[in-house]
């Protein structure tokens, strides 16, 4: 009686583990998907904004207008904890603009940065 009762006990523990890792596999697929169709949605988004800027601005502005486009993705990424991408943009800007408006403030993100990615 004790064997069947203890037979019983490791069906229903192996049963709970297999549904737990059942339902985590279903839920990092949907995770997954979410994320492909929220960067499919952000890469639309950044199509038409970017067509829609450059239809509107004159083509003398279309260097600033780059350069504000590599500032704000550099100011997302640190935002979004992504030091390392964010201090790749802003190099990315400095090196492609060196006499940018935007070169003392990205020089002190960089530094903003750096300091977070040695607290890390």
């Amino acid at each position: 009686m004790k064997f069947v009762l203890w037979l019983l006990v490791i069906a229903a523990a192996a049963a709970l583990v297999y549904w737990f890792r059942s339902w985590r596999r279903r839920w990092t697929e949907r995770k997954e998907a979410s994320e492909e169709r929220f960067a499919g949605l952000m890469a639309q988004a950044v199509a038409s904004a970017k067509s829609n800027v450059e239809a509107a601005q004159p083509a003398g502005a279309d260097a600033l207008a780059k350069q504000r486009l590599l500032m704000e993705a550099a100011a997302k990424a640190g935002e979004a904890d992504e030091a390392v991408l964010s201090i790749q943009l802003y190099a990315r800007l400095l090196s492609r603009y060196p006499d940018t408006s935007f070169a003392a403030q990205a020089r002190a993100a960089v530094e903003t940065q750096k300091k977070k990615l040695a607290k890390s």
